[in-house]
């Protein structure tokens, strides 16, 4: 009770706050750029942990197939300022965990930064090396200074949003009704099934609208890589669930890879860390102190993939880089459902790419 008269106050001054800029934006009294080429972006309306960086992958493994597409981030918590193209051998100090990640998984694909939207589509244009035929605008549904030709809003399907509050008091980043600036609304972290009276009531709550679609994805596990593939003992790998496993994690919401590792392998111990936190050389200390706790039972330590961008800039010793594994992560849509909305991504992006040489465009996706 004390926690909400506290923050109540605080809530309530946010919401007016956002409710005016939100209508600043509606009544087109801030200017919102809508550029030339196809632009998506991918969001949440609650604070961190929907699974915005393995959907964004989603999205350049099914669209680099037919356009030369791009990523825009802000990079958060980085350590720069500006606009920066993302490079392999880029630090996640520099640039983002989470665009660097990507960047590493798609080597031939322009991820960039800039904390300024509009600034970084314009730099991303400039560049004959690098221009786009589309444009992916990671964790850009509060970014209203750029208007997106899609725009798909991530729900967690184990974090309803019906019975949350605006922030501080609770996760809201804005209230829930602005759901309706949504084109693709995707419920995620779902289960494996999802009954047809489940979803029947998830589209009551949700209040679907005529122009909006609506999904349902699943998070799928990999098989644990090394995160420092030069020191590793590839040859171990196969044995990897016989032996006990430190697990570290500095992500939003670590629950769902807790219970994953949990379920698979033998944890002795764990670290949790804020999401996106840069590793001091304490923490470092911790790290290889719980490593030599169990060390004799030959440990492994487990982290996410997000965490491994990191965890590379670290000076661990060999003998625990050695041991050092993170697990991938994807996203799978539930009841064959991805070949729908790969046919409206992939058709907004070939009706709306940009045609320079006769400065033609279609209009924007809007059904």
């Amino acid at each position: 009770m004390l926690k909400f008269l506290l923050l109540y106050p605080a809530s309530l001054i946010y919401g007016l706050v956002v409710y005016i800029r939100n209508n600043l934006y509606d009544y087109k009294v801030f200017k919102s750029t809508e550029f030339e080429i196809p632009v998506i972006s991918i969001g949440n309306i609650t604070v961190g942990g929907t699974g915005k960086t393995p959907h964004t992958e989603y999205l350049v493994e099914l669209l680099k197939k037919h356009v030369n597409v791009a990523t825009l981030s802000r990079g958060y918590k980085r350590k720069t300022k500006g606009f920066r193209l993302v490079e392999t051998s880029s630090q996640a100090r520099e640039v983002g965990d989470e665009p660097l990640q990507i960047k590493q998984k798609f080597p031939s694909v322009t991820v960039a930064v800039d904390e300024n939207r509009v600034r970084g589509i314009n730099e991303l244009l400039k560049n004959p090396d690098h221009s786009p035929d589309a444009v992916l605008l990671d964790d850009g549904f509060q970014h209203r200074k750029v208007t997106p030709g899609i725009n798909i809003l991530l729900i967690d399907y184990n974090r309803p949003i019906d019975k949350d509050r605006l922030l501080p008091l609770g996760r809201l980043r804005e209230r829930k009704y602005q759901r309706r600036r949504a084109n693709i609304i995707v419920y995620t972290k779902c289960p494996d099934e999802i009954t047809p009276i489940t979803r029947r009531i998830t589209m009551k709550d949700v209040n679907l609208r005529p122009y909006q679609s609506l999904y349902f994805t699943t998070m799928v596990y990999g098989e644990p890589l090394p995160v420092f593939p030069n020191n590793a003992k590839t040859e171990e790998i196969a044995g990897l669930g016989k032996r006990p496993v430190i697990l570290l994690a500095g992500i939003a919401n670590p629950e769902p890879f807790q219970k994953y590792v949990a379920s698979e392998y033998a944890v002795v111990d764990e670290l949790i860390f804020k999401d996106h936190h840069h590793f001091s050389p304490k923490d470092i200390k911790t790290i290889e102190q719980r490593f030599v706790k169990y060390q004799g039972q030959n440990p492994l330590i487990f982290t996410t993939e997000k965490d491994a961008m990191r965890l590379r800039d670290e000076n661990f010793p060999e003998f625990i880089q050695s041991q050092f594994y993170y697990i991938p992560l994807k996203i799978k849509f539930l009841d064959h459902e991805g070949k729908s909305f790969d046919k409206i991504i992939v058709g907004y992006v070939k009706d709306n790419r940009s045609n320079r040489e006769l400065h033609k465009r279609t209009h924007s996706w809007r059904s």
